[in-house]
């Protein structure tokens, strides 16, 4: 039997249902990446009261999307070591600070340790990719699919609420109220990580049990940045990080400068989350009877055709809604079939530590778009140069998955204990 083909553990408390645990993660997800989606309309108002230029904002952001891919491996190691529900609650605990006490982050290294370290190592910790990787473990496999789907749109539908909200409270109540009110909302993970309970390594590993059961973590490693196919999944996956986070910080602000009301960003970005929510269940169905390399070809050339079509013609209240739509349906989808992938070739007993690896180069994508949009503003006044490195970055994703082989690793037969 391969390791790919090995049953999942389902936990055995009888609340602990399928459902329920896919409910719970989903809700979870939705809270963690609501919050972090809203931070470009933030950056307008802290930046005029504190008379930042926009590169000090986006470098506390990219800085969290740099501190987040670093923790998601040690993270997710620490989820198959000891289990989901601990490295999910500390996680929420983290954000929670990092909301709160940015609220009161006057100066550029204060805004660095909140917004920075603070809650990137907090989302590192339960953020929707911890949630995917308990779905991988504890629901069963003809499941996975559409629960990794489901996991993911829950968190764009966490963008979908929170960026009007976001919105909302800052013009009425402004961004420290803001703030404070996500900081509250995000202590709700502590009890939900309850639901995704994972079983420890000294409860799934034993000895004379498959070899993906006998790996150790340097094992693990070693094989996985050995498989060709990994590394251009990694390598791949470094382009979504770019876009994503590029256009988050930075979409708001651009509209804005191309002449259009605040609220119209806020409305794109929640029409991103709404579509995606469509986006990531309809990729998670389309895994189950597509190959998988194809359809990340197919997410990557289509964002970067859309972003051609959406500079290069007038900025409108609807071109941009139009943008939010095409850009929602290719946001998160990435995410089922690369995580199904590395489930596919590994199996799921170092699925949150390769994950984890995979996704930190995602987040060094989201630090160099976050970043460098800053950088580039501010240096030359106009996000257009970013905008055209991120469309070479989807044309160069689409080639790179294409070689990818689709199944599991080949290992050699278990030893008898």
């Amino acid at each position: 039997m391969s390791a790919a083909d090995h049953s999942p553990v389902v936990p055995r408390a009888n609340w602990r249902t399928p459902l329920v645990v896919v409910i719970c993660g989903c809700i979870i997800a939705m809270l963690t990446f609501g919050p972090r989606s809203t931070f470009g309309f933030f950056m307008q108002p802290m930046s005029k009261e504190f008379a930042w230029g926009r590169d000090v904002f986006a470098f506390a952001f990219a800085f969290q999307n740099l501190l987040w891919g670093i923790g998601q491996p040690f993270a997710g190691a620490m989820a198959d070591r000891f289990g989901t529900v601990r490295v999910i609650a500390i996680g929420g605990l983290l954000y929670a600070a990092g909301l709160a006490l940015m609220r009161y982050s006057d100066t550029p290294l204060a805004l660095n340790a909140t917004a920075g370290v603070l809650i990137g190592f907090g989302l590192s910790g339960c953020s929707f990719n911890l949630v995917v990787s308990a779905f991988a473990k504890v629901v069963p496999e003809r499941w996975r699919a559409i629960a990794l789907g489901a996991g993911t749109a829950s968190g764009s539908f966490g963008q979908f609420l929170f960026a009007p909200f976001g919105v909302a409270l800052i013009d009425n109540f402004g961004w420290q109220i803001a703030l404070m009110v996500f900081a509250a909302l995000m202590l709700l993970v502590v009890p939900l990580a309850l639901a995704l309970a994972t079983p420890k390594a000294t409860d799934a590993g034993q000895a004379g049990g498959t070899p993906a059961e006998q790996q150790s973590f340097k094992q693990a490693l070693s094989e996985a940045f050995g498989h060709r196919s990994y590394v251009l999944l990694v390598l791949g996956f470094f382009t979504c990080g770019f876009q994503l986070a590029f256009i988050t910080a930075h979409l708001p602000a651009y509209l804005i400068d191309r002449g259009l009301d605040a609220h119209v960003g806020g409305w794109v970005l929640a029409t991103i989350g709404l579509f995606n929510i469509a986006g990531s269940l309809s990729v998670g169905w389309l895994a189950l009877y597509m190959p998988k390399r194809f359809i990340l070809s197919a997410i990557y050339a289509t964002r970067a055709l859309s972003t051609i079509l959406f500079i290069s013609l007038p900025i409108t209240a609807t071109s941009a809604l139009i943008f939010g739509v095409v850009t929602g349906l290719t946001w998160l989808s990435t995410v089922p079939p690369t995580s199904a992938l590395v489930a596919l070739m590994f199996g799921t007993r170092w699925f949150a530590t390769l994950y984890g690896v995979a996704f930190f180069s995602h987040q060094v994508g989201g630090f160099l778009g976050v970043y460098l949009g800053g950088v580039v503003f501010e240096a030359s006044g106009s996000y257009t140069p970013i905008w055209w490195l991120s469309i070479g970055f989807g044309v160069a994703s689409a080639l790179i998955n294409l070689p990818i082989v689709e199944k599991p690793v080949e290992r050699a037969a278990a030893q008898p204990a």
